[in-house]
């Protein structure tokens, strides 16, 4: 990419070249000249900009595989331990843990279930891999009534309304007073309400810098038809909402 780039400054650096001798002689040799430079100025332009494209892209689909296995990775860990566990009640024969492990392993596998049917794979797929990333946040995520998104909001305003997600989970990272290796939790509850999908953070815990939080709120995308709101009865609590067009 730096060879195509160098190469291109070179290039457009050359026109001064032949653009002299064509005003110092005015002759139809050096106007053809310089146009012939100018075509090749500009396919090396348009070839260059088609590498740097090419290169951002692998860069960009080399990301999100390496964030994919991470996240499958992850998510495998957690079932391997969570089978070990019951494994190891049912060794010892504690029948009434065993039933409580299963239940718990039923209301995740109920939670991801839900998450991976939002119908935004974006929003999908930030959320499954959030874990993964490793933040002094964390992330509990409920959908409510088997929320499905799909085809039921604007392009736009899917794209605006998950961008804000996403900022706002940031916003609460960076607004909590956190010592070293301490973690809080962040409860998103996803919903449709009034005509509306609604984002309704959850901030748990005293030490939210309210004020910091709601600077940090006020840079979130902001859209005709995206609106924030902070509730009065918790400083810790914000909503993010967008209309549904069906």
């Amino acid at each position: 990419m730096k060879s195509w780039t160098s190469l291109l400054a070179l290039a457009v650096i050359s026109i001064w070249f032949p653009l002299f001798f064509l005003l110092r002689y005015e002759s139809l040799l050096w106007g053809v000249l310089f146009t012939l430079w100018v075509v090749a100025v500009l396919w090396i332009g348009m070839r260059s900009i088609q590498r740097n494209s090419e290169v951002k892209q692998k860069v960009a689909i080399r990301s999100i595989e390496q964030t994919a296995i991470k996240t499958l990775n992850h998510h495998r860990h957690d079932w391997m331990n969570e089978l070990q566990i019951l494994y190891g009640y049912i060794q010892l024969g504690k029948h009434d843990k065993s039933v409580g492990c299963v239940g718990r392993i039923k209301e995740r596998m109920e939670v991801e279930s839900k998450i991976s049917t939002l119908g935004i794979p974006s929003l999908v797929f930030y959320l499954q891999s959030f874990r993964t990333i490793g933040s002094n946040i964390e992330l509990e995520v409920v959908v409510l009534n088997d929320l499905q998104l799909a085809d039921r909001m604007r392009q736009e305003d899917s794209e605006i309304w998950v961008s804000a997600i996403m900022q706002t989970v940031r916003a609460y990272q960076y607004s909590h007073f956190v010592t070293s290796g301490e973690s809080r939790k962040l409860i998103l509850t996803l919903y449709e309400e009034q005509g509306e999908v609604v984002a309704h953070f959850e901030g748990e815990g005293s030490q939210v810098d309210s004020e910091m939080l709601q600077k940090q709120i006020h840079n979130v995308v902001q859209s005709g038809r995206l609106t924030t709101k902070q509730l009065q009865s918790s400083q810790a609590s914000i909503q993010l909402r967008v209309p549904c067009d069906t």
